[in-house]
């Protein structure tokens, strides 16, 4: 097939319009010249993108119709330049595609379309929607070369003002994804413009509560919004044709004779559709008939549907993500009360076992690696949920990088040498200062340091270099391991992605870690990112930090506790836990430190013991039965025998707002199940606490 060709005739008439056809199938141009031909305008087809901006360098179209998905340069690409050329950045485009799902739609109508007709093409559509553009088109020619003849020239003026108003009305309704706004800003579009009132009604299945937004013009002529409860306040007949574009799911017209002065007398209802259903209706409302705008109408509703119905997907991904947020905080809790008497019957075996016994001393260290690993990935699904939906804070402090460094191999010192590998460390002799959480940023070297002994053979070699940067430090962990395929440097950070997925699993973890390395570096504007020379080859992770000036003090955290001197006789000690292995192991341990011990195992018996027990330390489950940790908490702040006494929560829960709450019921600490025993040791330790009102988080 040459380049292009003029369909109908080499020297086309003067009064025919240019229609550009662009498809790179010969078949496809055939058939489009038989539907087009009809209309007596002057064809040129192309087959390519390429040779569609010649034509339009060359010749002034009144439409153009462009394939989508075209090798080389695509549709959307096509559109772009065409739009960048003056010439033709306002040439009407009408895209063509097998392809008609919402996001390609979108993605079309922000590379300049005006229309998108799915195909196979209804020929009759096809014909109609081009001659609205090739009219559009001639009248703005006439009123260029007639400049005498004011009719024309008010047509043109319209002309503009439509296609002005339908480019504005993609701005605005692109602007938000809240619906409440996209709804409200959808309703008044078309007033004063097109109609004396609008409706829009969104159907209940898409709302808990049905939702209508209607715009009337008032006597001074000033559009006035308001939101209806119900649609009963309107005439029989502009309910009657909601529910009949409700239920046909097509155009639907009403005219109501009679008192005009109240009711505009013509109405049309437009479904506005997305993914196969009829979620809301657009009705418009004057007292002229909507023939001649009736392809404004629909473009409006079209581009409405679009805009609503993504603010509806947010809406979904948000309502999602809060069950997804939810759901990990609650398995998080359930996986964690099991945990917990586990590790405490690990911690009295390890108590009670000799040095002589082996096989004991063995399977006490079995169950505590494993407890430690089923710990670590909880608290990865977490920071995961955390992270993505935006309640991380980060605690930003002045540091030098050594400190971060140094942390991070103490944490994975112990896997290192479990693998036989060798550490090689290069650190810069001067301090090199940042600013950023320290532990979220020992968080990001230690999962790197991890995965690079995870991944590497025994017996390997691990190198972590620091390098000054200038503005950056750069912290690069590079190992001689398994490497990374090429075609995955990329997707290696996206959730869930592992480079080796093998039945035996021994690598473990969820495909999670680097996810996080990812999002804790860029939240404190740096980057990351993963080099290999392919798979056995080794890999290496770069990670780039920016600097900020030599501090002159760095303030260290204060304390958040500090003790009296200690009494002889050690403290009384309550545990409250509905969970009676968690709460029983968790007494025994405390009891072999020598502390007087009660144990409750609901809410109401807590109150109850503790009125007659008078503890100095309670150790309080929050997800007790009936009355929970926090109204314990609160009574037994309320009451003379317990006000003092040191509250500590032990619990499945462990997010921030977990933490807040805690606080607000009156806890001095809380403590995240299972609870290293020797972290509670350090309390324990002390008679009496005088609280600063800080909460620990283990």
């Amino acid at each position: 097939m040459p380049e292009f060709r003029s369909a109908l005739e080499t020297d086309p008439k003067p009064d025919t319009a240019n229609i550009l056809v662009v498809d790179d199938l010969s078949e496809k141009l055939l058939a489009y010249e038989t539907v087009l031909s009809k209309l007596g305008e002057n064809l040129v087809l192309v087959n390519s993108g390429a040779n569609a901006l010649k034509q339009v360098l060359q010749k002034q179209f009144a439409v153009i119709l462009l394939d989508v998905n075209m090798p080389g340069m695509d549709g959307f690409e096509t559109a772009k330049l065409i739009r960048g050329h003056r010439r033709s950045s306002m040439t009407p485009i009408i895209f063509l595609t097998a392809f008609t799902d919402e996001v390609r739609t979108a993605e079309g109508y922000a590379s300049g379309a005006v229309d998108y007709l799915p195909t196979p093409v209804v020929p009759e559509i096809l014909r109609a929607k081009v001659r609205v553009f090739v009219e559009l088109f001639k009248m703005r020619q006439q009123v260029a070369q007639r400049a005498e003849e004011r009719a024309l020239h008010v047509a043109s003026e319209a002309a503009n003002r439509r296609l002005t108003f339908l480019s504005d009305a993609g701005a605005i309704l692109g602007r938000s994804l809240s619906f409440h706004a996209t709804a409200r800003d959808l309703v008044q579009l078309p007033v004063p413009f097109l109609a004396k009132s609008s409706l829009l009604a969104v159907a209940p299945s898409v709302s808990a509560a049905e939702r209508n937004f209607a715009v009337n013009l008032d006597v001074n002529g000033q559009s006035q919004f308001s939101e209806l409860p119900n649609l009963d306040v309107l005439p029989a007949a502009v309910q009657q044709v909601v529910r009949n574009a409700f239920e046909t799911g097509t155009r639907a017209e009403e005219r109501i004779p009679g008192d005009s002065e109240e009711w505009v007398e013509y109405y049309v209802s437009i479904p506005l559709l997305a993914r196969n259903r009829t979620f809301a209706v657009l009705t418009l409302g004057r007292d002229t008939p909507f023939d001649a705008d009736a392809s404004m109408v629909a473009a409006l509703a079209s581009r409405g549907a679009i805009a609503l119905d993504n603010a509806l997907l947010h809406e979904e991904l948000l309502r999602a993500d809060r069950q997804k947020i939810d759901f990990l905080s609650m398995l998080a809790h359930e996986l964690r009360n099991p945990l917990a008497p586990i590790c405490n019957a690990a911690q009295l075996l390890k108590l009670n076992t000799s040095d002589d016994d082996a096989d004991m001393k063995w399977t006490t260290e079995v169950i505590e690696r494993q407890v430690n690993q089923m710990v670590r990935l909880i608290d990865d699904l977490l920071d995961v949920s955390r992270i993505t939906s935006g309640k991380i804070r980060l605690k930003r402090q002045v540091m030098d990088i050594t400190r971060v460094v140094t942390h991070a191999i103490e944490a994975s010192q112990p896997l290192i040498d479990s693998r036989n590998h060798e550490l090689a460390i290069l650190i810069p002799p001067n301090p090199i200062w940042i600013e950023g959480d320290q532990t979220r940023l020992t968080q990001v070297v230690t999962n790197l340091l991890n995965n690079a002994a995870k991944y590497t053979d025994n017996g390997g070699r691990i190198q972590l270099a620091v390098r000054d940067e200038g503005p950056n430090v750069q912290i690069a962990i590079r190992d001689n391991g398994i490497g990374i395929p090429r075609d995955m440097l990329r997707s290696v950070f996206e959730l869930f992605t592992q480079v080796e997925r093998t039945l035996d699993r021994s690598s473990g973890g969820l495909g999670i870690g680097l996810t996080l390395v990812q999002r804790l570096v860029e939240m404190h504007g740096g980057s990351v990112v993963a080099e290999s020379d392919g798979s056995g080859r080794g890999a290496c992770f770069i990670v780039m930090l920016p600097t900020c000036a030599n501090p002159e003090i760095v303030v260290e955290p204060a304390a958040g506790f500090v003790r009296e001197q200690e009494d002889h006789q050690r403290p009384k000690i309550l545990i409250v836990d509905d969970n009676s292995d968690a709460a029983d192991t968790l007494a025994t341990l405390v009891r072999l430190n020598g502390h007087p011990v009660q144990v409750a195992y609901d809410g109401l018996s807590a109150v109850t013991v503790a009125k007659a027990f008078k503890p100095a330390i309670i150790m309080l489950d929050i997800g007790l039965p009936g009355l929970d940790g926090y109204a314990v908490a609160e009574r037994l702040r309320g009451d003379d025998a317990t006000r003092n006494a040191l509250l500590i929560a032990i619990s499945g829960y462990g997010q921030p707002m977990d933490e807040s709450r805690s606080r607000q019921a009156g806890f001095d600490m809380h403590f995240v199940k299972p609870v290293e025993f020797s972290a509670l040791q350090s309390v324990l330790q002390s008679d009496r606490w005088i609280g600063s009102g800080a909460s620990t988080g283990v």
